[in-house]
């Protein structure tokens, strides 16, 4: 998640590492804060790989700060994420919505719709927090009112998903 954030936010413009720390914690703080001791070590490694340039722009008192830019190598391995996604990319919920919020770099709609079918072939799989005998459990099947509140909540966000992926997919096949 960290990675696809990073090249995401740093296609869309160059950042100081501190901008960047903003917009990765805005979306996905609320699920893994970002420290300084887990992106800056990424960036390290990014720009390691090829991926990431820092440029050293004056600093607004003295010491010069250091502007991120993706490279080619970067941008090639931003598509290569958003077009191939790993499966718990798909079915992991945080990492899909950090996978979503960078879709709309990936240019060409047949790809995107590929992504978004991969989506909506995982939630149309049965599938429960709880279980019995191996079988998935409802929540009109559960007594404990707060496992049924799980179930009642999932099914909720799930139908709200699956109605938003069928819309999105058919504008994408039309624009296709």
């Amino acid at each position: 998640m960290l990675e696809l954030s990073i090249l995401g936010f740093l296609h869309e413009t160059p950042l100081h590492g501190y901008e960047l720390r903003k917009r990765v914690a805005a979306l996905t703080g609320h699920i893994k804060p970002i420290a300084e001791s887990t992106l800056y070590p990424a960036i390290k490694r990014m720009e390691k790989a090829g991926w990431l340039r820092r440029d050293p722009q004056p600093g607004a008192v003295a010491a010069p700060r250091h502007v991120l830019s993706l490279t080619e190598e970067g941008r090639a391995e931003l598509m290569r994420r958003l077009a191939d996604p790993e499966p718990l990319d798909v079915s992991n919920e945080n990492r899909w919505f950090t996978l979503l919020a960078f879709l709309r770099h990936l240019a060409d709609p047949a790809a995107q719709a590929a992504v978004l079918r991969r989506r909506l072939a995982f939630l149309e799989e049965p599938s429960s927090f709880f279980y019995a005998d191996d079988r998935p459990v409802s929540a009109e099947e559960v007594d404990d009112p707060f496992r049924q509140g799980v179930l009642v909540i999932a099914r909720a966000t799930t139908r709200a998903e699956l109605g938003w992926l069928r819309t999105t997919l058919a504008d994408l096949d039309a624009a296709g």
